[in-house]
């Protein structure tokens, strides 16, 4: 689990403050008894230990809602006409383009995606500048929509943190946030790069980690972008073509903040749990998924055959960790009496959660990962729709998937909701929310409003 330093210590200072004031309450109760004084006294150890309790421990940190962006409907392209543009740029690479064939019609992927006009050019070749609108025309519009929908006016934002896998610019994206809605000039804000799809959660630590130590009011921002523009590998490497065929147009963003309901808003979760791991030490997992150049000098994401065993890998150290922190007692029972026993025992998952949001990659790691969890594949629902409506939008795919279940009006207060997310490193996060009231979904600043109605059945 990563945990810095600055974290540990604080951790260590509010244990030992803890501490210190339940033994001067205990020794004031003992000295008050002694003395024989009036039963009121007693009371004042108590306060003693409320007030310390209020201001020591770490404020809740709520979600209040969060926007998803629906791209332009000019901006589709159907596997067909995503084929013969491949047809059409890669003539001499037969190879190549019988690959992505192969991975496209073999993936679940619909006909509904979207990619940014730049990848439309024959050839393409974009260029940075490309890369900026479409970082405009993904961000603006997603947030406009979550400041509209909260009634949250940019100024009053005191953190804020952008997430991009692939695309690093200077000034940085949350720079361009920030000058864009004319941000307050103390406004904390954080650019994250290269994390792939579980950065979302990253920010999210990052949000949370601020909040719990503020007890004013306060707000936190955490976007999610995935720019395609720049990322397109235009060589013959099969390990670097895998992106072209399966990552898509998307765009989440997060509100979040330490106070629970108010005069002007009631959140929707609370977040519950959040945890992170990593395999970046060893060698052969860190190669497993990469961006470098080929022979050609020609970069691109190379994905190698052994990322399964490392995804594996890191999903089951992951989960030795979550286990424990989330699932009920008689589930822990049992998984202590098999070890016992040395037999094989994997926990159920669906007792400690209801619902779960994976990064959208592709239909066979989907139902690879919901089965080793415990989820049958009609509670992927949500994930197979988000991956064959809009693709895999890395870090910000599984926002699209908690709108799904929103708008089939499948969340219920008290339900619990599980985003587990890997990325390149590999790093592996998890965090638990926990719906705290009852709601209707609109469909109208829903992504999946005007398409909903068609799923699971067109799948």
């Amino acid at each position: 689990m990563e945990i810095s330093h600055r974290d540990y210590l604080f951790s260590i200072l509010h244990s030992f403050c803890s501490f210190l004031s339940l033994i001067l309450s205990i020794s004031m109760q003992i000295f008050i008894f002694f003395s024989n004084c009036h039963p009121l006294y007693h009371l004042i150890p108590t306060f003693l230990t409320l007030f310390c309790h209020h201001f020591l421990s770490p404020s809740a940190t709520h979600l209040v809602d969060f926007s998803c962006l629906r791209p332009a409907k000019h901006l589709r392209v159907p596997i067909a006409t995503l084929l013969e543009h491949f047809n059409l740029i890669k003539r001499s690479d037969k190879e190549g383009i019988a690959f992505m064939i192969k991975v496209i019609t073999s993936s679940g992927i619909g006909e509904e995606t979207y990619l940014p006009l730049a990848l439309r050019l024959i050839p393409i070749s974009p260029t940075h500048k490309d890369a900026i609108q479409e970082s405009h025309m993904q961000l603006l519009p997603t947030l406009d929509e979550l400041f509209a929908k909260t009634k949250v006016l940019p100024q009053e934002i005191d953190l804020l943190v952008v997430n991009c896998s692939g695309f690093c610019t200077s000034p940085s994206l949350s720079s361009i946030v920030v000058n864009h809605y004319n941000m307050r000039s103390d406004v904390k804000s954080y650019n994250i790069s290269g994390m792939g799809c579980g950065a979302g959660i990253i920010g999210i630590d990052i949000a949370k980690r601020f909040l719990e130590r503020r007890k004013a009011k306060s707000y936190a921002l955490v976007v999610s972008i995935q720019i395609l523009s720049t990322g397109w590998y235009d060589g013959k490497d099969s390990r670097k073509l895998l992106l072209n065929c399966l990552f898509r147009l998307g765009c989440s963003a997060v509100l979040l903040t330490n106070q629970g309901k108010t005069d002007t808003f009631q959140p929707k979760y609370r977040l519950v749990h959040l945890l992170r791991t990593q395999n970046a030490y060893d060698d052969q997992a860190y190669n497993s998924a990469i961006l470098e150049e080929d022979d050609e000098g020609k970069t691109g994401f190379s994905v190698e055959r052994y990322i399964g065993k490392a995804v594996a890998d890191l999903v089951k150290s992951h989960l030795t960790l979550l286990a424990p922190i989330i699932l009920p007692w008689e589930e822990r029972f049992k998984y202590v009496v098999y070890c016992l026993l040395h037999k094989k025992y994997v926990p159920d998952f669906t007792k400690a959660i209801k619902h779960l949001c994976i990064p959208s990659s592709s239909q066979p790691l989907i139902k690879t990962v919901g089965k080793g969890l415990g989820f049958h594949e009609n509670a992927l629902e949500a994930v197979l729709a988000t991956f064959h409506r809009y693709g895999n939008q890395s870090a910000s795919s599984m926002l699209y998937q908690i709108a799904y279940l929103e708008g089939k009006k499948r969340v219920a207060k008290g339900d619990r909701v599980l985003l587990f997310g890997w990325g390149s490193g590999p790093k592996c996060n998890s965090l638990v929310l926990e719906c705290v009231r009852d709601f209707e979904s609109d469909l109208n600043g829903n992504p999946w409003g005007d398409c909903l109605h068609r799923y699971p059945a067109c799948m």
